[in-house]
């Protein structure tokens, strides 16, 4: 979904950003372990830099990954989420643009009639 984002000089309204959230679940944890190591290892090859790789600071101590694609600086948060808290385990997937000028913006209003 694109929402609004803030610009330097004004004219906010024109610009936007993009957060695309998905998860992957229905399988063990010895999988979604794997995933996690597939990805570490995948996304540098891809034209990804990881900037943090560890656990996160939850009680649980899930493995998280942040990256950022060099070209088009588009960001990735990746969370394993063991399920040690009785919840499904799963891999949390969120990724973020930076703030674009949306070409389909009018400052004009329009009406059908």
């Amino acid at each position: 979904m694109a929402s609004p984002c803030r610009v330097e000089g004004g004219g906010a309204d024109s610009y936007r950003s993009v957060r695309h959230p998905w998860s992957l679940y229905g399988v063990d944890n010895k999988v979604l372990e794997r995933a996690m190591r597939n990805l570490a290892d995948g996304l540098p090859q891809r034209g990804w830099k990881i900037v943090k790789q560890g656990t996160d600071s939850s009680r649980n101590r899930n493995l998280e990954i942040l990256a950022v694609h060099l070209e088009s600086r588009t960001q990735a948060e990746i969370t394993w989420r063991k399920g040690l808290d009785g919840h499904e385990p799963l891999i949390s997937f969120a990724v973020y643009s930076r703030c674009f000028r949306d070409p389909d913006f009018s400052a004009t209003p329009t009406s059908d009639g």
